[in-house]
């Protein structure tokens, strides 16, 4: 009898090893969409004043949890039932996914100057009533994305494990899931309050010394490490697309393995050349579209 329990008990060791040996795998192929995820988030919350930003972001890190509670079920029924329902939706994802990493290198270069949204906020002199819409409506914006990256991020760590068990998958994808929510979130929360942070330092230092040049710091950064992680996050994205396309797509794997170049140059051509047919076409549908309307 208790020769049973310890073995029971070994292979529950066994499989939580190999669990959290598949979850740092899975957690790695969706670093990308993780990299967009924060960079977006972090944008999001900021702009409005400080006794606002953690609330904004709390709002849309409860409404992330939902999206993943939603999503989680019906991927794994498609996983039971239909598995190729999943390979078809990553495969579609990373068209999306190439598509946004285009689009935001096409926006940089061709609308460098438009304004961010936040920033208009902030150059505003709201009244109570329309920061609480611009919040609302922020938050609406951030939970819709992060839905579309939260689909994304479940497919990519369930194409990893779609050979497995179903409770390996839950496993595997769920904790996947709470990296995703707690880490990206918990380090936004952090990013939000770098320049708060930085004023208190500040005002510490009594505007002299180490601590004050500290505060300056925290303070000039917060604008650059938001601008450097949309950066990250847009070819991680790309890098992420051309990966799914290179693995998944029989006829692009067997010519880009003739191909004597690292597999992550590779990876990128790949997603940007996809990425860029595919922003043509929906430019190219929303010209039409507009022609025949107008």
């Amino acid at each position: 009898m208790a020769s049973g329990f310890f073995a029971l008990l070994d292979d529950i060791a066994a499989l939580m090893d190999d669990v959290v040996v598949m979850s740092k795998i899975s957690t790695k192929k969706t670093a990308g969409i993780l990299g967009d995820d924060l960079a977006v988030n972090a944008e999001k919350a900021t702009g409005f004043v400080a006794s606002r930003e953690l609330p904004v972001l709390w709002a849309i890190t409860k409404g992330s949890a939902l999206n993943k509670l939603i999503i989680l079920p019906i991927a794994f029924l498609l996983s039971a039932f239909i598995p190729i329902a999943v390979t078809i939706a990553l495969v579609l994802g990373g068209l999306y996914l190439a598509y946004e990493g285009a689009e935001k290198i096409y926006h940089y270069f061709f609308h460098k100057n438009q304004n961010n949204e936040y920033r208009v906020y902030v150059k505003k002199n709201l009244t109570q009533e329309e920061q609480k819409a611009a919040e609302k409506k922020k938050i609406k914006s951030a939970i819709f994305t992060d839905f579309i990256l939260s689909v994304e991020i479940v497919i990519i760590a369930l194409g990893t494990v779609l050979e497995r068990e179903i409770l390996f998958q839950v496993l595997v994808v769920t904790i996947v899931c709470v990296i995703a929510t707690v880490g990206v979130y918990g380090i936004v929360a952090l990013i939000v309050r770098m320049d708060d942070f930085g004023y208190r330092l500040v005002k510490l230092g009594d505007e002299k010394g180490f601590l004050n040049h500290l505060g300056n710091l925290l303070i000039r950064a917060l604008p650059i490490v938001i601008k450097s992680l949309g950066v990250i996050g847009t070819i991680a994205l790309i890098l992420v697309a051309g990966g799914i396309f290179v693995h998944h797509i029989e006829f692009i794997h067997h010519f880009v393995v003739q191909i004597n170049l690292p597999s992550i140059l590779i990876e990128f051509i790949v997603g940007l050349i996809v990425g860029l047919f595919t922003l043509l076409l929906v430019n190219f549908i929303k010209t039409t579209k507009s022609k025949l309307y107008s």
